[in-house]
């Protein structure tokens, strides 16, 4: 009998695209299964009560019940760092490891390794978010070398509302910013329907879509030595032998050096 694989991710609590769009992406993989656990976030701003949301002790908290399925690595499925700094989301890692014994990765640092290693020189950004909130984003993704050249956001705050965005006018953003000549599009949020436009996007314009679920689930199969092709119809995340031999082996080197840092 196949060892089953238990990917643990958290989300949102205000998320209605993330669970679903996981399942579908896992959709005949009998032996891989996602478990989530949720914490309160409402909206995106970068008031003092929004910036409060994205506090350690509450995702953490959130973590530990997911321990309690013993799945293999903990995700945490947001996008937050991208304004509050990459260094957020490589704490949190170490945290959650520490807390629960279990690996950890996040999309916003999937995303920072996966942009790297294509050279992504160019990046078409989409988002949901204000523009203030956009302006971080780009400021801090410009500080990481990841060079936003293009974007598109739709000043929303509600983080229920972002779902609610279609994925055909998702698609038409992804558009926008192709046509303005980046060489990878980022969907930036984990409650957007980008995944499932994707590969035809892909197809029609010959650039990299990368959307936050199915970067998350990426980096989550990665961790657990479990091959991402085995999603197939979501895109060339999933399909490029490159990518996925080349993100297998940074993930085990990060959870090596983590490991050996505990030592020392």
């Amino acid at each position: 009998m196949t060892r089953p694989i238990r990917l643990g991710m958290l989300t949102p609590s205000s998320n209605t695209a993330l669970e679903p769009i996981t399942y579908a992406m896992l959709a005949g993989i009998d032996d891989v299964s996602a478990h989530f656990a949720r914490f309160k976030v409402t909206e995106i701003a970068l008031s003092e009560s929004a910036l409060r949301q994205f506090d350690a002790t509450e995702i953490l908290r959130a973590a530990d019940l997911l321990a309690h399925a013993k799945v293999g690595v903990i995700a945490w499925n947001g996008t937050s760092a991208s304004w509050l700094g990459f260094d957020r989301d490589e704490s949190l890692c170490e945290q959650i490891t520490a807390a629960t014994g279990i690996k950890a990765c996040t999309t916003v640092l999937a995303y920072r390794d996966l942009l790297r290693r294509i050279g992504a020189k160019r990046i078409g950004l989409v988002t949901p978010y204000r523009r203030d909130v956009q302006d971080r984003i780009i400021a801090n993704w410009n500080s990481e070398g990841l060079h936003c050249f293009a974007e598109r956001h739709l000043a929303l705050q509600d983080n229920f509302s972002f779902a609610e965005v279609s994925e055909a006018e998702v698609a038409g953003l992804i558009e926008e910013v192709i046509r303005e000549g980046c060489d990878a599009a980022v969907v930036l949020c984990t409650n957007m329907r980008g995944a499932g436009a994707a590969e035809r996007l892909e197809r029609g314009y010959g650039v990299p879509v990368l959307d936050s679920i199915a970067v998350t689930l990426w980096a989550c199969l990665a961790a657990a030595a479990c091959d991402p092709s085995r999603v197939r119809s979501w895109g060339s995340l999933f399909s490029n032998p490159d990518l996925r031999a080349a993100t297998a082996i940074q993930i085990e080197d990060a959870i090596s050096n983590h490991d050996n840092a505990g030592k020392r």
